[in-house]
């Protein structure tokens, strides 16, 4: 099975559950993987259509990363209908949150 995927997609956008957040916006990292079934000659993914995407999804209005990474499964696997299976793994970095803490993540896999 062909994978493509993109990782490390690093956007800052005011997402989040507090009203703070909405003002002063986090740094979202996000990964994105697509498997393709075995064809020759092999599917093609545009990797900028995959960054897009993400970009698109993190403009509009959440306050959930399950939000987030549900668009983004969606809006791929509508773009992408030849994928077997999507991946999208969001990742907050240093949330809100007491302590030293690097990141929180949510992923979906389907």
């Amino acid at each position: 099975m062909l994978s493509v995927s993109l990782h490390g997609i690093v956007i800052k956008a005011p997402i989040g559950l507090y009203p703070e957040e909405k003002i002063t916006g986090n740094t979202f990292e996000t990964d994105v993987d697509i498997s393709l079934p075995d064809e020759q000659p092999w599917p093609f993914v545009d990797y900028a259509e995959v960054h897009t995407i993400v970009s698109d999804v993190f403009a509009g209005p959440h306050e959930l990363l399950e939000t987030v990474v549900f668009d983004i499964y969606s809006r791929i696997k509508q773009q992408f209908p030849i994928a077997v299976t999507v991946r999208v793994a969001v990742r907050k970095l240093t949330p809100p949150v007491p302590g030293k803490v690097a990141y929180s993540q949510v992923c979906y896999e389907k």
